[in-house]
């Protein structure tokens, strides 16, 4: 990559940061599609700063090509939208090359989710292991399922999350947004226990503030290992393996919650998103809980 599409890049991603306060992931993300963008370019002995719409194309079409999925061209021509955006309104464009491009077609798929028998079997297996790793799942699981937290948010969790009242977490999610989640009995007392042993995943004589620390370079459990424990505890538990994870459990709570009667509102809060169209993908899970509502009690309905 030229020199020149680096220094726009890295100051693209600074503004993100400081006005913008995105997330490291995020920033990673935009460094990621734009950074791919800019190798094309490079190998037509063209930059950043004087791409033109038909090379946008030319790009995006290589994607397709390349068996890329519509929704991996929409989120990077939505990338490459915004940093154009930035480069008209520092004034080193005067056009914006993505203006007349739309984006592909998708369709939003229903997200996976397991059912509430399979996450009773997840959790009743992971109680019958006594040990402090077993102690330790069963409180990452609960936790998983009781607050829809993302996987990011659970294990960058600080000690300093609970707060006074066991009851709630005190959660910082995307774009450093605060928020406090419920947890429900059977998550506290996992968590109690865990809290019991969780000096054992401390290197003798340290200290964490994380609330589940380990030895890796982060200092805390990382996202990957989390997807591992979950999947080995799915093998336990007589559950394929490829349909547990940190996601797939974010999703079955609210899901969950939907269809228990929870509010989309509420449901938006507890996860965190920004938008209520992010929570809409639930809206199957409403459908059917309010097709049945009017079939069994409208005066009208049919007997």
């Amino acid at each position: 990559m030229q020199k020149s599409d680096s220094r726009l890049i890295e100051d693209y991603l600074e503004m993100m940061v400081s006005e913008r306060g995105a997330a490291k992931n995020t920033i990673m993300a935009y460094s990621r599609d734009i950074g791919a963008f800019a190798a094309f370019l490079d190998e037509a002995k063209s930059h950043l700063i004087n791409a033109t719409t038909q090379q946008v194309r030319s790009y995006l079409e290589g994607l397709a090509d390349e068996g890329k999925g519509s929704s991996t061209q929409a989120r990077q021509l939505s990338a490459l939208r915004q940093f154009y955006r930035f480069l008209q309104s520092e004034g080193r464009r005067m056009d914006h090359p993505c203006a007349t491009i739309n984006l592909p077609q998708r369709g939003r798929p229903l997200p996976k989710i397991l059912s509430e028998e399979e996450v009773n079997h997840l959790i009743t297996e992971a109680r019958g292991v006594a040990s402090p790793e077993g102690i330790r799942q069963l409180a990452l699981v609960e936790l998983l399922y009781a607050t829809g937290l993302r996987i990011s948010e659970l294990v960058s969790l600080p000690l300093a999350a609970l707060g006074s009242n066991p009851r709630f977490l005190i959660v910082r999610g995307k774009g450093g947004r605060e928020r406090m989640v419920p947890v429900g009995e059977p998550a506290i007392h996992a968590l109690g226990r865990y809290l019991d042993v969780r000096n054992s995943f401390l290197s003798k004589g340290k200290s964490s503030n994380w609330l589940f620390p380990s030895r890796s370079a982060a200092g805390h459990l990382t996202r990957r290992r989390v997807g591992q424990l979950l999947k080995i505890l799915a093998a336990r538990s007589g559950i394929q393996a490829h349909k547990v994870s940190p996601h797939v459990l974010r999703h079955a709570f609210a899901s969950h919650l939907l269809a228990h009667g929870a509010d989309l509102r509420s449901v938006q809060s507890m996860l965190g998103h920004a938008d209520i169209s992010s929570t809409q993908i639930y809206t199957h899970v409403l459908q059917s809980r309010l097709t049945a509502l009017v079939r069994d009690h409208h005066p009208l309905s049919a007997d």
